[in-house]
């Protein structure tokens, strides 16, 4: 058994459809459980068909238009038709309701964004069935999927893992392909809940876990994990594979891979997981696993995060003092920021904040116990690969910022051992990482 995950832009029109379809017949000998996301930019329609209910107005006819044109593009029977309106009809039933009191919970708020995965994967196995297999939609529910009630990033309970394996199992035996809603669930008491970031992906990777499949396949508009950003590099290529905890560093400095949270799963039991293109499905795509047997190249990937925050932190107070550094971080968390890369030294701290932040109530709070400077509009960029060779890679790495004319601001080696990380200014990011990526991949991964 395989678990196939298709995202929004691989389902986003009837002929995006067709080829999806074509794609899962072809994955029959391998016993496939299809998991789909909303068509297209549905979601952000139906977000923003709330914020107009809102102010008074009902109308999602971008919506409706979708649907209801894909299904005739398709030649759909029209008893998925009733099906469809019925759920359309749900959806304005609601919209009418937030309308009225103007107001959306973040209860209300997960109800709502449900509908677009709820019709993409009736519409999705209808049009699978007219290619002749036995496929049947299901929301997520439906094949045992139940969360806690934390509206809009809820998780799936471990409990129900069981009951998800004997549901999807029960399904392939019998040699149905199910076709099951990414990204929903529903809590003990029913109430419908969405998984957060990641939430399609993570669908895919518990079912697969759950039921110790072959292999999760995550289908993307890109051929797997790149060497680089393809916009900044574009002879950037696919990587043959990576570790989990590679994968991870990569989504977390920048990359568009997979969320590090919907990797877990599938990590905790060893299932791979395989990055695929669905508008180039003969590509082998990128393995992700436990556990590399071989290394190649010094570095794997190349990856920025721009738009960051360095912060110096220096005072003589630090040398030899216990508590310092506890002191400095609770500082961070009175004011509810999260840390991503530090460096420290006898009488220093540096360290950088995600996303821009109203940083003067934090500037003022460090400052009653050291020197404090606060540096915007950086990037970080990140080398994940094999940095039991770290010197080799620094090596490389700070000869091309020399070469370029760039100076490195801070450098963090990730406790996880597979990345290396140094801060640039934004406007130096795009430069560095065309000139790395020439370096270490120039000839070829």
């Amino acid at each position: 058994m395989i678990v196939m995950k298709f995202g929004g832009s691989s389902v986003a029109n009837a002929d995006r459809i067709r080829h999806v379809g074509r794609i899962v017949q072809d994955a029959l000998p391998r016993k496939p459980v299809v998991v789909l996301s909303a068509m297209g930019d549905t979601t952000d329609y139906l977000l923003e068909a709330a914020e107009k209910a809102l102010e008074g107005t009902v109308a999602f006819d971008s919506i409706k238009d979708l649907h209801i044109k894909t299904m005739t593009d398709l030649g759909l029977p029209s008893s998925l038709n009733q099906e469809i309106q019925g759920l359309l009809k749900d959806l304005e039933t609601l919209l009418v309701g937030i309308s009225l009191i103007k107001e959306i919970s973040p209860r209300t708020k997960d109800y709502l964004v449900s509908f677009g995965e709820r019709l993409s994967v009736r519409i999705g196995a209808a049009y699978f069935r007219s290619l002749g297999f036995d496929a049947r939609a299901f929301d997520a529910w439906d094949v045992g999927f139940v969360s806690d009630s934390n509206y809009t990033s809820a998780e799936v309970r471990k409990d129900c893992w069981p009951v998800i394996q004997e549901r999807i199992g029960s399904l392939v035996s019998q040699g149905v392909v199910p076709v099951v809603t990414g990204f929903i669930a529903k809590d003990p008491q029913g109430a419908i809940t969405t998984l957060g970031r990641g939430g399609s992906d993570l669908t895919a990777t518990i079912i697969g876990a759950a039921c110790k499949a072959e292999e999760v396949q995550v289908w993307k508009d890109v051929d797997g994990i790149l060497t680089a950003d393809p916009r900044l590099v574009p002879d950037a290529v696919p990587v043959e594979a990576v570790t989990y905890e590679e994968a991870a560093e990569l989504a977390y400095f920048g990359a568009q891979v997979l969320h590090p949270r919907s990797m877990q799963p599938c990590s905790a039991v060893g299932i791979p997981v395989r990055v695929k293109n669905s508008y180039n499905p003969s590509a082998t795509g990128t393995l992700i696993v436990s556990k590399l047997e071989k290394r190649g190249s010094l570095v794997r990937a190349i990856t920025t995060k721009k738009n960051v925050t360095l912060v110096d932190i220096v005072s003589s107070r630090m040398l030899g003092q216990y508590g310092f550094l506890a002191g400095v971080f609770q500082c961070f968390a009175d004011h509810r920021l999260s840390v991503d890369m530090v460096a420290t030294s006898e009488v220093s701290i540096s360290l950088t904040l995600d996303a821009p932040h109203d940083l003067a109530h934090l500037k003022r709070d460090l400052e009653k116990i050291a020197s404090v400077d606060i540096k915007k509009n950086k990037a970080i960029v990140t080398l994940i690969g094999d940095v039991r060779r770290s010197s080799a890679i620094l090596e490389k790495a700070f000869g091309v910022c020399n070469q370029e004319g760039v100076q490195v601001q801070m450098v963090s080696q990730g406790a996880s051992k597979v990345n290396i990380s140094f801060i640039v200014d934004n406007e130096e990011a795009p430069r560095i990482i065309q000139a790395l990526h020439r370096e270490f991949f120039k000839g070829g991964v």
